[in-house]
């Protein structure tokens, strides 16, 4: 079922079996492995979802096995791994020399690779985090549970192609670009610092060609999407609205707040300059939303695609391949 198909949802006893009652279970839903026993384990207990009459109710995609719990310690393991990535790599830039902070600032900037590689261990600790609470701990299909799934191929679905998605990338890449030249002081946020020397440019574009896509994807719209989508619709369900209303409810309420934490999280790059970091969150927004309309974080993932290899792109074309870099770097 789409989350916004307009037909309305069949209850649960379609097959001639009687409804569960409030008090009992569901009954497991068809194709959905038994969730495995606890091994007493905070983290996996932290997975855990509780089985309710009204998961039967929503689209395959928002049937996660994860709540509220999950996300803090996955807060908190995000932010400390953060902190102590970065606490590394500068005890090793600043080991045996008595650096002042001016001039390990100074050191750092300098250095692209220090600003690139912590970011992409970084990734990498977040990814591992996921992949041993989610399919060690649990025994769940990594891939697929956060949400990664073939396009509907069939052109009735009205879901488009893959190079739709990547296509239409590229043109929200080229308006955010026209909308941003319009933003005061654009040019002077910190991300602009990697493009001093050609070594900082061509990794930056590399971890947001091969890196960045990947796994912003399947943190925001896997992840943390269907958390919010399913957790609010259920809270709408609770309020008195009927199922498919509260779907869709839910859903709109997880595409905003998804999409305004991926605007955040970019923050800091761009110096809080409020007019860029408002086009990022309609950026998350418009990713999130092919997210939920196709049901599969593939979507978005050829979006957000798209949309970096177009800056790429034009970043190779305007400074003839790192070669002439803009005056003023």
């Amino acid at each position: 079922m789409s989350l916004f198909d307009d037909n309305p949802l069949r209850p649960p006893n379609q097959n001639g079996n009687p409804r569960p009652s409030d008090d009992q279970p569901a009954a497991p839903l068809s194709g959905e492995p038994p969730a495995p026993g606890l091994a007493g384990d905070p983290i996996s207990y932290a997975a855990t979802s509780p089985a309710s009459k009204f998961k039967s109710y929503l689209p395959d995609d928002l049937r996660i096995s994860w709540s509220w719990p999950h996300l803090i310690v996955f807060m908190i393991f995000g932010f400390a791994s953060l902190l102590i990535v970065q606490l590394g790599g500068i005890f090793l830039l600043s080991a045996n020399r008595h650096l002042t902070q001016k001039q390990l600032q100074q050191m750092i900037e300098s250095k692209p690779q220090f600003l690139v590689g912590t970011n992409v261990l970084w990734y990498a600790l977040l990814f591992l985090f996921l992949y041993m609470t989610l399919a060690v701990l649990r025994g769940l299909p990594f891939w697929r549970s956060l949400g990664w799934k073939r396009l509907n191929p069939d052109p009735t679905a009205g879901k488009g192609s893959p190079w739709m998605y990547f296509l239409s990338g590229c043109g929200l890449a080229i308006f955010v670009a026209l909308a941003s030249s319009r933003v005061k002081n654009a040019d002077h946020v910190p991300i602009q610092e990697l493009f001093k020397n050609r070594n900082g440019a061509m990794l930056l574009m590399a971890m947001a060609v091969f890196v960045a896509p990947l796994v912003e994807e399947t943190v925001f719209r896997g992840y943390l999407y269907p958390l919010f989508a399913s957790k609010f619709s259920r809270l709408a369900e609770n309020a008195g609205v009927d199922p498919l209303r509260a779907i869709r409810i839910g859903s709109a309420i997880g595409i905003v707040i998804t999409g305004i934490l991926f605007g955040l999280m970019h923050g800091a790059q761009l110096g809080w300059t409020w007019g860029l970091v408002s086009l990022l969150i309609l950026v998350g927004v418009i990713f999130t939303f092919a997210r939920a309309w196709t049901g599969t974080v593939l979507a978005s993932f050829l979006l957000h695609l798209g949309y970096n290899s177009m800056i790429a792109v034009t970043a190779i074309i305007a400074t003839k391949g790192f070669s002439h870099m803009p005056p003023g770097h």
